[in-house]
């Protein structure tokens, strides 16, 4: 898994703190999980840099963003101040994912290779667009991927450490 550590690997990314909301220093939540608000069933989150553990007290979907009231967090000032941490929680927090899907934390660091074995590069982050996620993918230049399985993606192999894509080393994305 090349530069996965061993903590890092029982860490899950599944969204960040994306801004303030209301008076009583409420957090909006940008939130990876599907659905969106399921990221509150997943306690406690660990934030920030510090990865100080914290309690969501009260949380809910409100039109397409995530809110919640965090323990300790009582103002708008406090909220602010945690606008862009990262939200991660214990992999064994989680459930296993569902079998033909995976965590994006399980995609990051693997490989990505040609279904006739040409490498592209190492998966560096998973990216949400409007129609499909994509794998920002880095080797000699950054490729965009979409992550279409049976399209595009044609394995996933964790434990090889390899996706298998159906992608030309010179197309242009």
């Amino acid at each position: 898994m090349g530069s996965h550590s061993g903590q890092e690997q029982e860490l899950v990314l599944l969204g960040h703190v994306s801004g303030v909301f209301g008076i009583k220093g409420w957090v909006k939540i940008h939130s990876w999980t599907n659905p969106r608000e399921a990221i509150i069933d997943y306690q406690p989150w660990l934030l920030g840099e510090k990865m100080a553990p914290v309690r969501v007290l009260d949380g809910r979907l409100q039109g397409k963003t995530v809110v919640a009231a965090l323990e300790g967090v009582c103002d708008p000032e406090q909220a602010a101040g945690l606008r862009g941490q990262e939200i991660k929680v214990q992999r064994k927090q989680l459930p296993d994912p569902r079998p033909g899907s995976w965590y994006w934390a399980d995609l990051v660091g693997l490989d990505v290779v040609t279904a006739g074995g040409e490498r592209l590069g190492e998966v560096k982050e998973m990216m949400e667009t409007g129609a499909h996620d994509v794998m920002v993918v880095k080797g000699e230049r950054q490729r965009l991927i979409p992550f279409v399985p049976e399209r595009f993606v044609l394995k996933v192999d964790i434990e090889q450490g390899q996706v298998v894509v159906d992608w030309q080393a010179d197309y242009l994305d």
